[in-house]
């Protein structure tokens, strides 16, 4: 790990005070920088949560046609590839929001077909409490622990993308019992990403709150609509 410290060059295992000073100083300036990174990151991510399911909202409210799988994925990856190329940058906060609210706008057509089904409230209810209630406890748990999970990285991206590649079959070969399965990969990956997330700010690999704001965002989002798509098959059948 690259926070670990250096052989002293002798071999000896003797410190000075002035190595002790230096090493308490940069404890404290990392453990100040991960801070602030996890403070404007949960600032930001509960102003993007809000204004994004105000867009749904009103999608759902003005009954919005759904923007097509197309259009969707275009949306999102080319906004996704901006608030990437802009992150360093003063345009970076409007990337963010016009990418969430994007998100957004394709949630309203998905809980106006939830709500349609016989207990919709309930079930999109129900969807929102667990998200809410796994994001709590995997957030906690890691900042609790300090647990660092980024060994999970490759596991992780590669799963989502066999996640994105098995639900465009599922899609175009109109095969619903593959749909589900989808969702539920979708919801573990979701719930290892958001233990991912979060470790990668507290153990200093993220130090961009831009980024750590979409990452964390984007899980619970994927986690919400899964599980909204898993606890409404009931109701779909009825």
């Amino acid at each position: 790990m690259n926070n670990l410290p250096s052989p002293l060059p002798s071999g000896s295992a003797q410190t000075y005070p002035g190595d002790l000073s230096a090493s308490g100083q940069h404890e404290a300036l990392h453990s100040s920088a991960v801070k602030r990174v996890l403070r404007n990151t949960y600032a930001l991510l509960a102003m993007t949560l809000l204004f994004s399911a105000g867009v749904a909202v009103a999608t759902l409210t003005l009954k919005l046609p759904a923007p097509g799988l197309v259009l969707t994925l275009v949306g999102y990856f080319g906004l996704l590839y901006a608030v990437h190329k802009l992150q360093n940058s003063g345009w970076a906060l409007p990337a963010v929001f016009a990418l969430t609210g994007f998100m957004g706008y394709t949630l309203g057509p998905l809980l106006t077909h939830s709500l349609a089904l016989p207990g919709g409230a309930n079930t999109v209810t129900l969807a929102l409490a667990a998200t809410g209630a796994t994001f709590l406890a995997l957030s906690s748990y890691v900042l609790l622990t300090r647990r660092d999970f980024s060994f999970m990285g490759g596991f992780l991206f590669v799963g989502m993308v066999i996640a994105l590649l098995a639900g465009l079959a599922s899609v175009f070969f109109d095969m619903p019992a593959l749909g589900l399965a989808v969702s539920a990969m979708v919801a573990l990956l979701s719930a290892g990403l958001i233990l991912f997330e979060t470790s990668r700010i507290v153990n200093g690999g993220e130090t961009n709150y831009v980024m750590a704001t979409v990452g964390l965002f984007v899980s619970v989002f994927n986690l919400f609509t899964s599980l909204l798509s898993l606890f409404g098959l009931g109701g779909s059948n009825d």
